[in-house]
């Protein structure tokens, strides 16, 4: 029997936040190094700036439209702490396409190509408080300790600030600063700004926020998405009300029986410490059947790429992908950098593994995540785009300061050298509306990229004619006669092998394509497998008796931060059929596709500076999308 909270209830149930150690266990950084902020900006505005029109990949059923869902501002307390110049107001406005102060004695920040879709989601602990201490007119600011937080002395505003974090994690919140009726209001003012940055068929916002559980610095972090204000909660869900993720998913549905449409999307199982996919609850117990229907219900996406490392699988998890270990960020969230010490429970791939295997058991599949991209930057803008890179944090926001490092302590800048650029979220939908792409989210028809705006679509079915992709209408057959990413594949006829129908087109001013991979699991005599399918690629190669493929090449210059599309395909496609297909074992597929090489980031940010490229950095990246599983159940 599950243990947890009567729903609609906000019970402390673990009232230790270990999660709140200090600031920079939340942030993953090391220390507080600026303090301040101010609620909201101008910044100059971009003539003209509308999310540009969606490419549209074969056929106008559906449409794809990129965003970000995972954006922190001035109004996080750690995006505060770090230096953060601005708020949701902005991070709307710097979404789509206007230029706003960056902070960090660096420039202002804007995007090159809008985004269609934005939600800000600030860490429900403490939401707004402090940023709003800077407001005369705020009750806030009124507050004995307001003075001290927002002193120009920075070691005064230091030990301010900590001795509030230290009181969080003694369980002790301070009660002027997590008073409900105040908490309702910052909510509420969130809700409205989303509300006024919605513009149906132009750019959709969703209110959102951030439940940041991390115990014993381990990553349980959820950033929890409503469609709509319509039946949102008085307050947000934190860890002052409880730690466990069951939880969270009874306040959801609490919402949920009020008239709310709500998705949580976890993110950094990488940092989780095997955390994230264990596979006991957070009371050590075995799953039962309300937990998994109660995590199916509440979670069908997972955050597969952001700022803070990637989260597919680990070369110790699948040694046999020779692409396993793109942008790892190594560590948990202590604020003495540390290892993790266990890969398997910390990333999706072998989470999907396990979830068929317990499926073919009998015991339900807890795992069946879509995946999307994402950003976790605290400082408004996403910072999706290499070559326009702002950082995580504001004081981040030079080059210099990402190269060497904002944080007195070496070991601590490593880990802020070692953080990626943003991820991008795609959604198929019939529209750029609120209800058309939280229904994509919900269905799990998307995929994420590591920055990419590139193309992807999947369909899997028993049987697609071999010249479909030739058709000028194949998009509306392949969704007549198969099921799209996120979707499930049911027994088909006797002898006959599932089909996947693969299509990909490069981000009209990004890199060429690379390949297209098909990663396939499955159950086969109690053991959960893996293999990589290398299924169409650019140019002349052939496979090696093993299925490999030859690298396609690399035209980076590191020393001029250049590439070349000489290399590579603008578009790749292919109609696959498993060749290794046994209709009695459970199965999930999902399609991995790779750009050629590029420059990182920080090798932009070396040319910037006429500095050579730091060694312990790799100096070119091979951006890529994963799609959504699809599952085969016999």
């Amino acid at each position: 029997m599950r243990r947890c909270s009567r729903r609609g209830e906000l019970i402390m149930v673990s009232k230790r936040l270990r999660a709140m150690r200090l600031l920079a266990t939340l942030a993953a950084l090391g220390s507080v190094t600026v303090l301040g902020g101010i609620a909201e900006t101008a910044g100059a505005t971009a003539p003209d700036a509308k999310p540009s029109p969606s490419v549209v990949h074969g056929s106008t059923a559906r449409n794809v439209y990129f965003g970000n869902v995972h954006i922190h501002t001035a109004w996080s307390f750690d995006g505060f702490a770090n230096g953060a110049m601005t708020g949701p107001d902005d991070a709307y406005r710097w979404a789509k396409g206007e230029a706003i102060p960056g902070g960090g004695n660096g420039g202002p920040m804007q995007i090159r190509t809008p985004l269609d879709f934005y939600a800000v989601s600030e860490h429900a602990e403490y939401m707004g408080v402090f940023v709003k201490m800077r407001d005369p007119e705020s009750p806030f600011s009124k507050l004995p300790i307001a003075k001290r937080i927002t002193s120009p002395d920075r070691a005064e505003a230091f030990a301010a600030f900590a001795a509030v974090l230290d009181d969080l994690n003694r369980g002790v919140p301070q009660p002027e600063l997590n008073d409900p009726l105040m908490a309702a209001n910052l909510w509420k003012e969130i809700i409205d700004i989303a509300d006024a940055h919605y513009d149906p068929g132009v750019f959709t916002t969703f209110p959102a926020f951030e439940w940041t559980s991390a115990p014993d610095n381990r990553n349980l972090h959820r950033v929890v998405v409503f469609q709509s204000g319509e039946g949102v909660p008085e307050r947000p869900f934190s860890t002052a009300d409880s730690t466990r993720p069951e939880d969270l998913w009874d306040y959801m549905d609490a919402a949920r029986a009020d008239g709310a449409t709500l998705m949580a999307i976890p993110h950094n199982g990488n940092a989780s410490d095997g955390l994230m996919f264990s596979l006991r609850d957070s009371f050590g117990e075995a799953f039962d059947a309300a937990y998994v229907e109660a995590r199916t219900r509440n979670e069908s996406l997972y955050e597969i790429s952001q700022i803070k490392g990637t989260s597919e699988t680990h070369p110790q998890l699948s040694p046999n992908d020779e692409f396993a270990a793109f942008e790892q960020w190594d560590y948990t969230l202590s604020a003495i950098p540390e290892r993790p010490t266990q890969r398997a429970g910390s990333f999706l791939r072998q989470a999907l593994l396990d979830g068929v295997a317990m499926e073919a058991e009998g015991r339900g599949n807890p795992f069946r995540y879509g995946v999307i991209g994402d950003s976790d930057s605290h400082n408004s803008a996403a910072s999706i785009e290499e070559d326009n890179h702002t950082g995580k944090f504001a004081v981040e926001n030079r080059p210099q300061s990402r190269l060497n490092g904002p944080l007195p302590n070496e070991d601590n800048n490593r880990q802020v050298r070692q953080f990626s650029s943003g991820g991008v979220a795609a959604v198929w939908a019939d529209a750029n509306t609120r209800e058309d792409i939280f229904a994509a989210m919900s269905r799990r028809e998307t995929y994420g990229t590591s920055g990419t705006r590139m193309t992807v679509r999947l369909f899997a079915g028993w049987d697609f004619a071999p010249d479909l992709l030739q058709a000028p209408d194949w998009v509306a057959s392949a969704y007549a006669r198969g099921v799209p990413m996120g979707g499930y594949l049911q027994s088909g006829p006797e002898g006959r092998a599932p089909s996947l129908v693969i299509a990909a087109m490069k981000e009209a001013d990004g890199a060429n394509l690379d390949r297209i991979q098909v990663v396939k699991g499955w159950v086969q005599e109690g053991e959960a497998r893996e293999r990589i399918y290398n299924v169409a690629w650019s140019g002349e190669r052939e496979l090696t008796a093993t299925g490999a493929l030859p690298a396609v090449g690399n035209t980076v210059d590191v020393a001029a931060a250049t590439y070349s599309n000489s290399i590579g395909s603008v578009e790749l496609k292919s109609i696959w059929v498993d060749p290794d297909f046994d209709a009695s074992q459970p199965a999930f597929y999902y399609v991995r596709v790779l750009e050629i090489p590029t420059p990182r980031w920080s090798t932009y940010d070396a040319r910037a500076l006429g500095v050579p490229p730091r060694e312990d950095l790799p100096p070119f990246i091979q951006e890529r999308a994963w799609t959504s599983p699809i599952w085969y159940t016999p």
